[in-house]
């Protein structure tokens, strides 16, 4: 009897250690799905950045600040789509725009330039035709945590909200300007991307 016992509970042990094992697994492989899942995520997004200049779209200046705005999309979003233009500072073009790249689906669009103080500076105003909900915690957030650097800050007027499920931010016209204002709001956008599709998963 001693010796049937013994089986059993050898048995027993080998049942729990497969199953151990098998849980194990089965943990590694959630584990290593996950982070494909999260690059996954992004992938067949449509960004868009367009720049507004008067001057760079007749060719009197090189457009440094919209390439620096797509490198920084690609390198933080690489498996997204990327589409990039350049009108002028033309308020009815600028809306024109904006509302094709949105019916294309664009989740996300930014603007460069035409947010200061000039009499041709309209992205804004482009940008309130288009929206139907403005998000101004993204304006505020750039303009409050660039003029900790740079005081000026304080006179863009750039504005963001949502057209549909495409989100809109008008980033400042300077390399500079544009580039720190997108990594200051750039893990909200992440954010603000999946919920405007209509993701749940709010923090």
């Amino acid at each position: 009897m001693q010796e049937i016992f013994s089986k059993i509970l050898k048995r027993r042990e080998r049942e729990i250690l497969e199953l151990e094992t098998e849980t194990q697994e089965q943990s590694l492989a959630l584990e290593k799905s996950e982070p494909e899942a999260a690059d996954r995520s992004y992938a067949h997004l449509l960004l868009g950045v367009l720049t507004v200049s008067d001057r760079c779209s007749q060719g009197l200046m090189v457009d440094t600040a919209g390439p620096a705005v797509t490198r920084l999309l690609r390198e933080n979003l690489p498996d997204a789509n990327f589409w990039a233009g350049l009108v002028r500072d033309d308020e009815g073009m600028i809306a024109s725009t904006l509302r094709e790249l949105s019916r294309k689906g664009a989740a996300l669009i930014l603007t460069v330039g035409g947010t200061g103080l000039g009499p041709r500076d309209r992205t804004p105003e482009a940008t309130r035709q288009v929206i139907d909900r403005e998000a101004p915690g993204l304006a505020e957030a750039m303009r409050a945590i660039g003029a900790t650097q740079y005081p000026f800050s304080w006179l863009s007027r750039g504005i963001a909200g949502l057209a549909g499920k495409t989100i809109i931010v008008n980033l400042p016209g300077s390399e500079r300007g544009a580039t720190e204002s997108l990594i200051s709001i750039l893990p909200l956008l992440q954010h603000g991307i999946e919920i405007a599709a209509g993701g749940q998963n709010h923090p």
